[in-house]
């Protein structure tokens, strides 16, 4: 089968002339996606959804001390967790995800919080 020439990909004035384009035009006509690679964005953010999860009360207070013994916010601390065991179960089968590496980011100035008798929690400075 022939090789097909490809269109020149026209300039473009701002970005919604290009997406005006792309969404009327064939890609194929102007990229030769079998040259693709994928990209990858090491320092690229990846988005995060809100969810809703239930946990015993006694493993939410575990990990609440377990974050403020290294002094970051529990929900960090879980993420961390469940980006290193769903790591361990790909490693384990032979897949690997970039996608879970960890940023290696620490919060500065965060402060340790202890609770009080009265129930209310009172900040206190690093040690």
């Amino acid at each position: 089968m022939p090789k097909k020439r490809l269109k020149p990909i026209p300039r473009f004035q701002n970005e919604a002339e290009e997406r005006e384009f792309w969404a009327t035009h064939d890609t194929t006509d102007y990229i030769d996606w079998s040259k693709a690679k994928p990209a990858v964005f090491p320092n690229l953010r990846p988005s995060t959804e809100t969810i809703s999860l239930r946990l015993p009360a006694p493993l939410l207070a575990d990990l609440k001390t377990l974050a403020n013994e290294r002094d970051v916010p529990y929900q960090s601390l879980l993420k961390v967790f469940l980006a290193e065991q769903v790591r361990q179960e790909r490693a384990r089968a032979g897949q690997h995800n970039p996608r879970l590496q960890l940023t290696g980011r620490k919060r500065a100035g965060r402060r340790r919080v202890t609770s009080r008798r009265d129930g209310r929690a009172r900040r206190t400075p690093r040690s």
